[in-house]
């Protein structure tokens, strides 16, 4: 057996809680070694999910740019437009991303591998390269950050041709006449609100009543108009029963109710699972719980104590930005470093068409915890940047206690909701008073106005 070499840190998995946990590593003079399966760094993030689907993104919203601009421009998509063409930029993004991270690492000092990492006992990893060759290496602290895929229902069978995945989906020649979307998360609601604007037939179907349940209720409610008006349809409160390609033109789906779907094609979003299966981590200690994740306490730190588990692999709120974070306090307490306070009051941003973002108590939440709540709103037509700029579909929501002085959370539905939300996180962090929104100055004409209108919704339903 080839002799084992020596690091002080062992990262495996390069996406966005992998690279942020070596680079702490190596910033406090480390010997780090970070592992990635695939030839480039940067996981599942930058290839198949989040930089894809938002450069698509970008191209739907130009289209309806174009269409808003009527009186100057005669605009009409063609009829065989391929999606290669929607995502010319991509290309250039990734490859800009990616270059950006190798050169970070470089930088940093930090030794790439690349290939399949297997324990070999909890603090000795055995790595099969790309080349074949195998390496074996030993640290006294290792983090997992092997990130998910997407999950494969065993009733569905995905072809990644005409019943695809949420990795496949974007590997579509053509924009298809129609699409069924399974599922009523994030992804499923991204893509089915992307595709919908691109003029395409969407028909969303899940077992809930609504999509994104664990938003706030008007914001979902915001979504699901807006995907109407774009030909949309939500089906919810229903189970598949059956789904078929019949060899053909069509996906069939057949529905417990007895309807059935047809559609050119079909996604498949019905969330992810942790990427665990070829890392044999019971050779480390390691069992994953039922729902094949990685058991961690609030410092990411598994019951083996020298292992720690980051991001997808540990399960919600399998956010990026949370991920980055994980990477960095896992590894700072492995090494005794401070890691600061805790984060709280996270964002969630969701893209789909109109953005979505969400910070602190849901209206429901607050009414529950406090007996009550009172509702500041701003909606964007009310707002002087929301009619020069056409974004006037839009609601900025503020969640204030009984007596409207304190605020307890932000909800923001409408383009720039994913930026727009930071101001309310601070607001909640700082304990800002809800006057504070009113005595205070903003640029004009800004979106971020309608935090100042939503206030003063607040304070006349209190001095009533």
């Amino acid at each position: 057996m080839n002799p084992s070499q020596q690091y002080d840190l062992l990262v495996i998995g390069s996406g966005p809680a992998g690279q942020k946990a070596a680079i702490q590593g190596a910033k406090v003079g480390k010997r780090v070694a970070l592992i990635e399966q695939n030839r480039e760094v940067g996981g599942a993030c930058v290839y198949q999910g989040t930089i894809p689907s938002k450069t698509l993104r970008e191209s739907a919203l130009q289209m309806v740019q174009f269409r808003q601009a009527g009186d100057v421009f005669e605009f009409r998509m063609r009829d065989d437009v391929k999606i290669a063409s929607l995502m010319a930029r991509l290309d250039n993004v990734v490859r800009a991303h990616g270059e950006f991270m190798k050169e970070q690492i470089g930088r940093n000092g930090i030794e790439r591998f690349h290939g399949r990492a297997q324990f070999v006992s909890d603090r000795e990893i055995h790595v099969k390269g790309l080349n074949g060759q195998h390496t074996f290496m030993t640290a006294p602290i290792i983090v997992i950050a092997t990130g998910s895929r997407p999950r494969v229902p065993d009733n569905i069978p995905i072809d990644h041709e005409h019943i695809l995945d949420s990795d496949s989906i974007l590997s579509l020649v053509y924009l298809p006449k129609s699409l069924t979307v399974l599922g009523g998360g994030v992804i499923a609601s991204e893509y089915a609100s992307i595709f919908a604007l691109l003029g395409v037939q969407v028909t969303m179907v899940d077992t809930a009543d609504r999509p994104l349940k664990f938003l706030d209720q008007e914001l979902t409610d915001e979504f699901c108009g807006a995907f109407e008006k774009t030909g949309g349809q939500y089906l919810g409160l229903q189970t598949i029963k059956t789904v078929q390609w019949d060899g053909f033109s069509k996906v069939r789906t057949v529905l417990e109710s007895g309807e059935t779907l047809e559609s050119e094609k079909m996604l498949v979003a019905l969330g992810r699972v942790a990427n665990l299966e070829n890392l044999n981590i019971q050779a480390a200690g390691l069992n994953p719980t039922t729902r094949g994740l990685i058991s961690v306490n609030a410092h990411c730190q598994t019951t083996v104590p020298h292992i720690y588990a980051v991001g997808d692999v540990i399960g919600p709120p399998s956010l990026a930005s949370c991920s980055m974070e994980q990477g960095r306090r896992a590894v700072c307490h492995a090494l005794g470093l401070e890691t600061g306070v805790a984060p709280e009051n996270i964002p969630m941003g969701i893209y789909t068409i109109p953005e979505m973002s969400s910070v602190g108590l849901s209206e429901q939440e607050a009414k529950d915890k406090w007996g009550g709540a009172i509702i500041g709103r701003a909606r964007f037509h009310e707002i002087a940047r929301g009619q020069i700029s056409g974004m006037t579909n839009g609601l900025l929501k503020m969640v204030a206690d009984p007596k409207g002085k304190q605020l307890l959370g932000v909800h923001i539905v409408g383009e720039g909701a994913t930026e727009l939300i930071h101001i309310g996180q601070m607001g909640l962090l700082h304990h800002i008073h809800i006057d504070q929104f009113v005595e205070n100055i903003f640029n004009f004409p800004t979106l971020a106005e309608a935090y100042r209108v939503a206030a003063l919704d607040i304070v006349k339903q209190r001095q009533h």
